[in-house]
This record gives structure tokens, sequence and C-alpha cells, in this order.
């Protein structure tokens, strides 16, 4: 294990992150908000002093690392951001209690959007940028932002390409480009590219420039923390709309925008999963329009809903314009599935991702084939290509431990005493990063009626899912930390 080339990525992060921070320190200095202000420096000096220690014990790295390391110092890397990205929180008092900050900065940076606040608008304005802006940074990863600002001439694709596949969402992540920094970069550009072009169209609609900039954030990432108590429901149709959208655009894989970006318009229509995953949203849209017809004065405004909430959930965002927990349990029962399936891989979204639901669906037929014929000889395709058993096995393996965390995690959160469907529903919820659950956890509350153990288990199970699962299972292994 390079412990200290991990120990040196780390202090980077934590460099970066500290950087992140100054805007919000800004906006809470123009505002006067002291306590807030206290709070950011406390967190920008920790970050600091604790990167530059790293910095100095762990100069003198090989850059020797494999698979092993780039997953653990993916895992290790994310539980220290937040750690110390809670502490603005925490030291500001405006989420006093030190495991409600950890979570509410847990859910930014995974982009879950589960918060434990009752009252978001009492937030001051730096506080609450900080806490939207986790979202962003947490959308495309800080590892990523990283590899992107890396100078071109480091001869470290291997560590590279570890990191992006230990952080980047899907069942394979491959380069758009030869070199994994180029890759990188290109990611964050489209990425910062549409997050203007949101910030546009929302300022557009008459919101206020700082509305604006908070909300594209949470979009952007696909996260779903609101800067008002109830969520996007207060904003105008147009905006209403214009965040569906870009929701929809950010579950799309980012690869598809380089492929329209190098004008193969073809490669873009012909993308298996994002036939299905248009195909899913539109088919999701019209059934529960129809289920719940009535229920709003028009067509034109039950559309509006259905659209949005279909939107925020495939997409794993969690914003809200109604509280769909009074919808019919059909409607319902579209949307918990859309929390297990989620957007496309290589997107800001969470979830199983529609890339891998294809992969086992096909896997399965194929199976079921083999049944039929064992001496069939059959190769699994995705866009034309044969598919490699490695990948569909790492796709099987995936599939067990997701079951397996989602039932754990619903066991030991089901000792608070809770409804079987807000404990249900919660884990969905964070595991999948979506953020509203139904019942207790439904659009118009908050995950503040549990208790400090099944916050810390909704934790883990943000981290897992953000991080696909196997970087922080790695972390609890002891073989991981045994000396070969």
């Amino acid at each position: 294990m390079n412990y200290k080339m991990m120990g040196k990525f780390i202090s980077q992060i934590l460099m970066v992150e500290a950087g992140f921070m100054l805007p919000a320190l800004l906006i809470s200095l123009f505002d006067g908000e002291t306590n807030a202000v206290r709070g950011f420096v406390m967190a920008i000096a920790v970050a600091v002093v604790v990167s530059l220690g790293l910095y100095l014990l762990c100069r003198k790295s090989q850059k020797r690392f494999y698979a092993k390391e780039g997953m653990v110092c993916v895992g290790i890397s994310w539980i220290c951001m937040s750690l110390i990205g809670c502490l603005p929180f925490c030291v500001s008092g405006e989420i006093p209690h030190f495991l409600d900050a950890l979570f509410e900065i847990v859910s930014g940076f995974t982009t879950t959007g589960a918060s434990i606040l009752s009252d978001v608008e009492a937030l001051s304005r730096g506080i609450m940028y900080w806490r939207s802006f986790s979202h962003w940074l947490g959308g495309m990863g800080v590892l990523v932002f990283l590899l992107a600002l890396a100078p071109s001439g480091e001869h470290s694709n291997g560590f590279t390409m570890h990191l992006l596949r230990a952080e980047s969402p899907g069942p394979n992540v491959g380069k758009l480009v030869p070199k994994m920094k180029t890759t990188a970069r290109i990611l964050y550009l489209i990425y910062i590219l549409l997050t203007v072009l949101n910030i546009m169209f929302l300022t557009f609609g008459d919101m206020p420039m700082f509305d604006a900039v908070c909300t594209a954030f949470g979009t952007a990432g696909t996260g779903g923390f609101g800067i008002r108590n109830d969520s996007i429901a207060s904003y105008s149709p147009y905006i209403q709309n214009v965040c569906t959208v870009f929701m929809l655009l950010f579950g799309v894989n980012f690869s598809c925008y380089y492929l329209l970006l190098i004008r193969q318009v073809k490669a873009v229509f012909r993308d298996e999963e994002l036939r299905m995953y248009v195909g899913i949203v539109i088919a999701s849209i019209v059934l529960i329009t129809l289920n719940i017809r009535g229920y709003y004065d028009t067509i034109g405004e039950t559309i509006r809903h259905a659209a949005f909430q279909v939107a925020s959930i495939i997409t794993t965002t969690g914003f809200a314009t109604t509280d769909f927990d009074l919808w019919p349990s059909f409607s319902k029962g579209i949307l918990l599935a859309l929390m297990l399936l989620g957007a496309c891989a290589g997107s800001t979204g969470g979830g199983l991702k529609c890339g891998r639901a294809l992969l086992i669906i096909k896997n399965l037929c194929r199976n079921m084939r083999r049944l039929l014929n064992p001496k069939r000889v059959e190769v699994v395709r995705f866009n034309g290509h044969a598919v490699g058993e490695q990948v569909l096995e790492n796709t099987n393996t995936y599939l067990a431990a997701y079951v397996a965390i989602l039932l754990v995690s619903f066991l030991l959160i089901s000792m608070d005493g809770l409804s079987m469907t807000t404990n249900l529903s919660a884990v969905t919820a964070c595991f999948n990063n979506i953020g509203p659950g139904f019942d207790a956890v439904g659009a118009t509350c908050n995950y503040s009626v549990f208790s400090g153990f099944s916050k810390v288990i909704l934790i883990l199970d943000m981290l897992a899912g953000r991080l696909e699962i196997f970087p922080m299972l790695l972390l609890a292994s002891k073989s991981t930390w045994r000396h070969s």
C-alpha cells in the first residue's frame, strides 16, 4: 500500500476544499454574519494545517499506484473532506450538533439532498451557499477536479485511471481521449458549461441571482438541497420547467455530450442506455399523469408536476414541487422503482444506473437462452460492442452488494421503531443519493426523526452509494490493510 502517495493526494484535496470555502467566507463577511465567518475561518485553518502536515510527511512519495490504492484513497478522501466540510455548520452554531452537521455535508457532497433541517431559510447566506455548492463539487467529484488541474506533463496515467474509476459512477469508466487528464478536463468543461447555461435560463425567469446559482448547483450535482423550505414549489412554472429539463440533462452520460461536440450525432442516438433512459422517463410521466389526473386543476399542471418529480427522482436530484407522498400508490410505486434505477452511468446521478440495469437484463436473457441450449456460445453486446466477462462479473457482484447493503441498513435503522415505509424509503433514498423518501421522510419532512445510530448508518449508505460501494467496502476489509 503506497501510503505516502495517498497522503499526498489527500493533502491536495483538502487544500482544494479550503479554496472552495473562500467564496462562502466572502459572502458571510459581506453580510456581516460573524458566526458564519468564524466557522469558515476555523474550517479553512484546519484544512490548511492538515493539508500542509500531510504534504510535508508525504512529499517524497513514489508514483506507484494500483487499483486498491485508488479505491482506498477515494474512500478516505471523501471521509476527510466531509469531516472538515461540516465544521462551518457546527462552529457557526447553525447546525450545532456535530453528527447532524456531518449528516448534512455528507448528504451535500454525495449529492443526496437528505436534510435534518426543518427551517432551511433560517441559514445565513454563506452557510446556505456552502451547503448548495457541496452538491456541485461532489457531483463530478473533487478528485476528477484535481486530475483536471494537474499538469499535463506528469507521467501519472496509472493512478489517474484508478482514481477516476473509483470516483466516477457507472459499471465501467473509459477514456474519452487518450490521456486521462484531458478526459477529466473535458468532463469538467462540459459540467461547467451546462451549469452556466442553467443559471442563465433560471435568471431569465426573474429568479434572483443567489437563488439561481444555488439552485443550479443542486441541479448540476443532481443533489436537491433547496434554499426555500418548500424546495422549488413556490417558484414559477417556468423555473420549475427549466429545472426539469436540466435535471434530465445532467442525468445523461457526459460522454454523449462529448460525442455531440465532435459531431458524432448518430452515435448518440444509437446509445442503448440513453434510449432506455429517455423511454423510461416518457413512460413514467405518461403513467403518473394518467394516475394523478384530478389531483390538480388543469392537465398542464398535472403534466408539469409529474414530469418534474420523474426527472427529480430518476436523476436522484430530490427537488420537489408538490407533496408526492399524497399521490396514489401506483404513482409512488413508479417513483420508488425510479429511485432504485437511477440515471445514466457517467452522469452526476446516483442509483443502480440504467447502463448497469441494461447489462443485468441482457446477461439474464443470455443465461436463460443458455439453459435451453447449453452448447450455444453467445456474448453480451452493448452499443454494438462485446462486453467482457469481467465487466459482467463485476456488475453481478455490485448487484449482490447493493441488495445486501440495502437489507442490512433497513434492518439496522428499523430499531428506531419508525414505520416500514419510512425506513425502507430512507435507506433507498440515501443509498441511491436521492434525498426525500416517503412517510416521515417525505418531500415535506426531514431526517431529524432518526436516532444518532441510524444517522451514522445512513451517512455510510450515502458514501457507499456515491462511491459505487467498493471503495467503502475495501476500507472495512482487513485484507486491504494487510501487508503483502
